[in-house]
């Protein structure tokens, strides 16, 4: 007679180290546990106490500042540490995002409002920076080809940049270890420097070219080897109005899109130099972003309060109306993963707005999304914000603001900073997993969805929700008392988009 043993393995037995738990064996029969569901959902509930008891997004800010409020911010595409910030005085600073310290200050680079700043595709760390007089600037973040970092103890060997004179004959390179390294401007406006200010810049993805956007009403491709611009989009659409942003396609490499002060959005092909389409909104959009991982997909932060996802391929209804904030929209910043983007606000508040579905599964340009943000950062001495963006790692948010400060924010604000043991992960998993399955029920999506905000958000959302009821109701006894078929509903997508132009 044959008997066969029950053997196991002897890593399911045995711990893995002298603090571990000891391996338990479950007995998995539904059956046996007729209080399961009962048991998850007091879990359920506990996991959403817990993710908001240890919500701590605030990092810290970058120290020192600037002297006056921060206007524009840049981070590296190729680099997870160069970060670049300018300021409504003209200063532009370099900084070391690891140690969160300032590395250069470039004083006097303009001398006045620095409107734009992008760094180029290579990894010889070069970035251009745009302002109001005029002026375009390349700077190096690694002076002399040297890496900077800003672990120097003695602030006497810091590196930084003394004004410069522009009287002077000597060379840029003997004033600034930074530059500039060449200096661009329009030909029109080398007599006037005030006559063309830039207010916008970006970088060509793959290719060494950036476009500008001005007040000449024109965007203005460069060339970084030739002192003019080699292609100008002059009279667009029959508008003279100014030109406030413009952004590069990263997939399509031809195609550019700009925001302008006659509330339009407008296509280029730069290939047949062309301008494709234009859509006229309701209100002055002040931002534009492309969705770095659905190209064809970009977003808009507005003059309305409100935010716009638009597909490039129908510009005459937006996809998505996120809302949320109470003060215009002035920055918009994409995720690496283009699952979410956060948006910066004059109500002195931070949104971050997904564009997937609660539980996970994709959804084409936020249609899976409900259009109001997943968290709000805000603190008592932030002010105005002008400027956010994502690193490059997904997992901190920058925010340049009115008060002159750069702060870090956890881009998941109840996530822990540092390494994780296995078991702290696989515990994480498993509580966001039972939020997202019993988000609908209305204890747990009570504790999930609540935030704490300022006093002044809070009446300003009440009245607003007060204003747009007092709409509905009058549109809808507009159609309840008119003729059958004069007045009907409207969608609310279809209101944003006053008029399309070809």
């Amino acid at each position: 007679m044959k008997v066969k043993a029950l053997a196991r393995p002897q890593s399911t037995t045995s711990r893995s180290s002298l603090h571990d738990l000891r391996p338990t064996h479950k007995n998995l029969n539904p059956q046996s546990h007729p209080q399961a569901r009962a048991r998850e959902y007091t879990r359920a509930v506990t996991a959403a106490k817990l993710d908001r008891m240890f919500a701590s997004p605030f990092v810290g800010d970058l120290k020192g500042g600037h002297v006056d409020a921060v206007s524009s911010l840049a981070i590296c595409r190729t680099n997870l540490c160069p970060v670049v910030t300018g300021a409504v005085d003209g200063t532009v600073r370099i900084w070391d995002l690891q140690n969160r310290r300032m590395v250069a200050s470039l004083d006097g680079a303009h001398s006045r409002n620095v409107s734009g700043i992008v760094f180029g595709n290579g990894i010889d760390g070069q970035f251009y920076s745009c302002g109001e007089e005029g002026i375009i600037k390349a700077w190096s973040i690694y002076p002399k080809g040297q890496y900077i970092t800003a672990d120097v103890d003695d602030e006497d060997k810091k590196p930084r940049a003394r004004k410069r004179n522009p009287k002077s004959s000597q060379d840029d390179d003997a004033e600034s270890p930074h530059g500039p390294l060449n200096v661009y401007r329009l030909p029109s406006a080398r007599n006037s420097s005030f006559a063309n200010a830039f207010h916008s810049i970006d970088h060509h993805w793959s290719e060494s070219q950036f476009a500008t956007a001005s007040s000449d009403a024109a965007v203005h491709l460069w060339d970084p080897e030739r002192s003019t611009p080699i292609t100008s989009f002059n009279n667009l659409w029959g508008s003279d109005d100014t030109v406030t942003t413009v952004r590069y396609n990263p997939a399509e490499r031809d195609l550019i899109a700009h925001c302008s002060s006659d509330r339009g959005i407008g296509l280029h092909d730069t290939r047949t130099a062309s301008a494709l389409q234009k859509t006229i909104m309701g209100m002055k959009s002040n931002c534009l972003e492309w969705n770095p991982m659905e190209p064809y997909m970009f977003v808009v932060g507005n003059e309305d309060y409100n935010a716009y996802t638009f597909d490039m391929r129908k510009l005459s209804r937006p996809t998505t109306i996120f809302k949320g904030h109470v003060g215009a929209v002035m920055s918009v910043g994409w995720s690496p993963t283009g699952t979410e983007f956060v948006t910066g606000s004059y109500d002195k508040t931070i949104r971050i707005f997904s564009t997937r579905k609660e539980g996970g599964t994709a959804s084409h340009g936020g249609y899976g999304s409900n259009g109001t943000a997943r968290d709000i950062y805000h603190t008592k001495r932030m002010q105005r914000i002008f400027c956010v963006g994502y690193t490059l790692d997904h997992k901190y948010i920058l925010s340049g603001s009115d008060d002159t400060n750069i702060r870090m924010w956890k881009a998941r604000s109840s996530e822990k900073i540092g390494q994780l043991s296995a078991r702290e992960e696989s515990s994480l998993q498993y509580r966001q997993a039972l939020v997202q399955k019993y988000a609908h029920l209305p204890e747990v999506k009570r504790i999930h969805k609540a935030r704490r905000v300022p006093k002044f958000i809070k009446k300003e959302t009440e009245q607003a929700m007060v204003q747009k009821e007092k709409r509905r109701r009058k549109e809808t006894n507009v159609i309840k008392h008119s003729k059958p078929g004069t007045h009907k509903y409207t969608d609310e997508k279809e209101k944003v988009v006053v008029k399309t132009v070809d």
